[in-house]
């Protein structure tokens, strides 16, 4: 059995439950319709202090996993643990759970102080200690001396600023967010994913985060939950989640990637070796295909270099006609014809690829470790 095999087994188990674990989902399934799963079959345990994001495209269950854990919608079969409580069943403010909403849904007719105390308020927290609460809230995200405007005083950043702290304000156990920099320009959209993630790792609370934003997802993880047909599809780390993919979708799914179609050969001295289309070898790692079997080799455009003489320990070397060229600062991106696929892009430094000029022969050259072999 080979290892995408054994994982995708571990992937369908229930997984274990350790003092460290904050939230069980166990064989959870949501169907609104009773015949679609909206969600199928879903495994998946989230660590206590961990960051850990759901992404995927719309439609693909994200979401809708995430409110069942916050309570607004509830699973069809399965059980959803909150520290080991089962809590499938409980409403949504007995779960002891911040929730930040894309849409920040703050009160327009309420101060930023009293949006951020009305959790508190809720809990029968008043006077003296709720005023310290709010204020130490607002520090934390940097509002201290904006608690009388009004949410329409603030920048959008401002107003996300203060749906964190409420979510934050009461302690909760868990802080759910679902797209919440979905509406921010992309500058600031940065700078608060850079601000949330020294939050959460400063206060080491559990935060679980929806996006389809795949660089927002790298970024700020500590694990990533990739959704797809109501399914998760990896949940790795961002860096293995990058570098080695596990099916076709992953590999197409998270950042920029060539995606090369052939025939699995064999090994030779350690390497799988891929057919292309126009016959060409290619050296390959990663799941072990059957010999004659169809595969998918996965390329990020960054792995791709120029053969300059200087580049060592690249197993492959191919020519590829330069069909464009674009200048991005610091990197040039560099769309080729090779293998008889015109869509094969090239990511390289600046300075490598200044004197590459559309329509002329290149040789590019890759390492066997790049080209990773996918078998579903």
């Amino acid at each position: 059995m080979n290892t995408m095999t054994l994982e995708r087994r571990r992937l369908d188990e229930a997984p274990p439950l350790t003092s460290e674990t904050m939230v069980a989902f166990e064989r959870v399934q949501k169907t609104y319709d009773g015949r679609t799963l909206v969600v199928e079959d879903l495994n998946l345990t989230v660590r206590r202090g961990e960051f850990l994001t759901m992404l995927g495209p719309s439609g693909s269950g994200k979401t809708t996993t995430l409110m069942m854990l916050g309570g607004f919608e509830q699973p069809t079969s399965g059980r959803i643990l909150l520290e080991g409580q089962a809590v499938e069943r409980l409403p949504p403010e007995r779960r002891d759970i911040g929730f930040v909403f894309q849409n920040y849904a703050l009160f327009p007719h309420m101060t930023v102080a009293e949006n951020v105390g009305f959790p508190l308020r809720y809990r029968g927290v008043r006077g003296a200690e709720a005023a310290r609460r709010v204020a130490e809230a607002l520090a934390m995200v940097k509002l201290g001396g904006l608690g009388e405007r009004r949410p329409a005083q603030l920048s959008g950043g401002q107003q996300q600023r203060v749906a964190l702290a409420r979510a934050m304000v009461f302690n909760p156990k868990l802080i759910l967010m679902d797209e919440p920099l979905g509406a921010l320009d992309k500058q600031l959209r940065e700078h608060m994913q850079v601000e949330i993630r020294k939050i959460q790792q400063n206060l080491g609370i559990t935060m679980v985060y929806v996006t389809h934003d795949q660089s927002e997802a790298l970024t700020m993880s500590d694990r990533i939950a990739v959704f797809h047909e109501g399914r998760i599809q990896q949940l790795s780390d961002p860096v293995t989640l990058y570098d080695q993919p596990e099916n076709r979708f992953v590999a197409g799914f998270i950042g920029d990637n060539n995606t090369l179609s052939g025939d699995f050969l064999g090994v030779e001295d350690g390497f799988g070796v891929v057919r292309l289309a126009d016959g060409s070898r290619l050296l390959t790692t990663g799941a072990a295909g059957i010999p004659g079997s169809s595969v998918t080799v996965s390329l990020r455009p960054e792995r791709l270099g120029l053969d300059n003489g200087t580049r060592q320990g690249a197993e492959n070397r191919f020519p590829a006609r330069v069909l464009d060229r674009t200048f991005l600062g610091d990197r040039v991106r560099l769309t080729l014809e090779a293998f008889g696929d015109p869509s094969l892009v090239a990511s390289l430094p600046a300075a490598d690829g200044a004197a590459v000029t559309p329509g002329g022969i290149v040789t590019l050259t890759c390492r066997a470790a790049d080209c990773l072999t996918l078998t579903r």
